[in-house]
């Protein structure tokens, strides 16, 4: 994986785990509204629950990611883990920034 890919890929999983986030807080703050719950407290407790899976959606599923850094590992291509390690941060950053935007928005720490 060239660099121009891996900025590419890298920038990709921050902003899909950021959408994944931000939107199923939202629709399921709309859906909270609709069942006759608080919309803002139903959102701050599901920014906790999806991020896992925000982040698991970026990398495009658990093992492939896994299996690449198997792969790293045992040809000895610390270069190559280092760079799945890194997309997996860019997944994680996202999903975090996402966390302080709904916490924001919702007004609960």
């Amino acid at each position: 994986m060239d660099m121009e890919t891996f900025a590419k890929t890298a920038t990709m999983n921050f902003f899909i785990a950021f959408g994944v986030l931000i939107g199923g807080c939202i629709v399921g703050g709309i859906g909270a509204f609709l069942i006759s719950k608080p919309p803002l407290f139903a959102m701050n407790e599901l920014v906790d629950k999806l991020k896992i899976w925000a982040i698991v959606s970026a990398i495009g599923g658990t093992f492939d990611a896994i299996n690449d850094l198997e792969k790293g590992f045992l040809e000895g291509t610390p270069s190559e883990v280092i760079k799945h390690l890194l997309l997996i941060a860019s997944a994680m950053v996202g999903a975090h920034t996402a966390s302080i935007i709904i916490h924001w928005l919702t007004q609960e720490s």
